[in-house]
């Protein structure tokens, strides 16, 4: 539904930082889900760990965070400039980490509105590896201007 052009102009993330390579569905005020291809030649796996590669979950816990930022910008009126606005993470709470995520994996991001009032979103946040739970949060952001 999105590829990774059109997400970088919702976005300001850019490589490293931006965790989400294409999102698949999207329901504006709903749920959107997304994923990110985790590969070896990433710049995290150089110091987590050398020798046991795994993906950190502060990543997992920002991808989630920029799929529900996606969200809550396609969930605007149209006559909203997006160019003008950005999305503040406030607040992580309840996160578990189920299993680890290595090199190879596809990490699909499945975020879903909680709550919404003005410019403030909740969001449950759900990291699966091939249908299996791997992590989980609930996340807060707000939409600012510049």
């Amino acid at each position: 539904m999105l590829d990774v052009t059109e997400i970088q102009k919702i976005l300001p993330h850019r490589y490293p930082m931006l965790l989400v390579d294409r999102i698949t569905s999207l329901e504006p005020k709903d749920i959107i889900i997304g994923y990110k291809n985790v590969s070896i030649s990433e710049q995290v796996f150089q110091g987590h760990f050398p020798n046991h590669p795994i993906y950190p979950g502060v990543m997992i816990l920002e991808g989630m965070a920029q799929a529900g930022g996606i969200l809550a910008f396609k969930s605007l009126d149209d006559d909203i400039d997006v160019d003008s606005k950005v999305v503040y993470f406030m607040s992580i709470d309840k996160a578990k980490f189920r299993s680890p995520v290595t090199p190879g994996d596809r990490l699909e991001y499945r975020v879903s509105v909680a709550k919404n009032r003005g410019a403030v979103w909740q969001f449950n946040a759900k990291a699966f590896v091939d249908d299996k739970l791997v992590a989980q949060a609930e996340l807060k952001a707000m939409i600012v201007d510049k």
